[in-house]
């Protein structure tokens, strides 16, 4: 398998009305953002609210999408536990659905303990059937929040991790220090924090961005301009969309539920995960947002009706 790298969005759960996960409406999530073009996708992560996710929605889901998905695109499968054993199942869960590597969060509990995080890496690789890992490197209080040095030393140590994703603060740094400090111990580093640093970070040498779904196909041209060199209209896109991942970062998924609909994608936007809520005036600040954006979607133009 080549080195991954590019657009990997990381898809929602939609909920039906009656409060159950909706798989139909997540496969054709899945579907919009293979036509969009992304390099891949990853299911589930802290934007799909897998917190939330009992042992045996998670596993179904991802049964379902890895079927579905046929390997039209890479699949990696969110596998993040604290518990090594756990973490491991999950990993051999998407394994089966065919995912290509498995993302695991650098869990909260073990803080800024090198040794406990090599010692947890290295239980969860010895469960994982030979699937590649993919270091997720988290501010808390959902991860542990590791410094570059300390990320590059776990990937080190276990040969089973060959990517990272890095979304603490500062990320463009701690991408190229990453970088720096791993050399050829890891494959690739991508970016997170929902794309709202995506220029600085391909700047840096990331092989790419896992952010939310809801403007996946702005993301897969803005990261084919810089692929060919056009670092202008990168930024141009870039500069276009942030209003709007600044708007999602505090309302999170819930933000990408409402976008979605507004696109035409969704039907329901029900939410099992904590954070505020949108009232009206937030429901109107997002139409404007969008009504500001709307010459950015080549397809699917959102609904900016009052």
């Amino acid at each position: 398998m080549s080195r991954l790298e590019g657009v990997f969005p990381v898809l929602p759960t939609p909920f039906s009305p009656g409060g159950g996960p909706d798989a139909d409406a997540l496969l054709r999530l899945a579907d919009w953002a293979i036509a969009c073009g992304v390099d891949g996708i990853v299911f589930p992560g802290m934007a799909s609210e897998v917190e939330t996710l009992k042992p045996e929605e998670r596993a179904d889901l991802v049964a379902r999408l890895g079927r579905h998905v046929g390997g039209r695109v890479p699949f990696i499968v969110g596998a993040s536990d604290p518990d090594p054993a756990r973490a491991a199942a999950r990993v051999r869960e998407g394994r089966a659905a065919g995912a290509v590597a498995a993302m695991v969060m650098a869990p909260q509990p073990n803080g800024a303990d090198v040794a406990r995080h090599v010692a947890f890496y290295a239980e969860v690789a010895a469960g994982s059937d030979g699937v590649k890992l993919m270091l997720q490197n988290a501010p808390p209080p959902n991860g542990a929040g590791l410094g570059p040095a300390a990320v590059a030393e776990i990937a080190r140590a276990v040969p089973a991790i060959r990517y990272v994703k890095e979304e603490t603060m500062p990320c463009g740094q701690h991408v190229t220090r990453i970088r720096e400090a791993a050399g050829d111990a890891v494959d690739a580093v991508f970016g997170g924090a929902g794309a709202r640093y995506v220029v600085d970070e391909l700047a840096r040498g990331a092989a790419g961005t896992m952010p939310a779904l809801e403007v996946a196909d702005v993301h897969v041209r803005l990261v084919s301009a810089w692929r060919r060199g056009d670092v202008a209209e990168a930024r141009r896109l870039y500069n276009a969309s942030l209003p709007l991942l600044v708007f999602q970062m505090v309302f999170r998924v819930r933000a990408t539920k409402e976008v979605l609909r507004r696109r035409g994608l969704l039907a329901h936007v029900g939410a099992r995960a904590g954070g505020p809520v949108l009232d009206a005036q937030d429901q109107a600040e997002l139409r404007a947002l969008l009504a500001d954006a709307r010459g950015l979607f080549d397809r699917d133009p959102p609904d900016v009706a009052p």
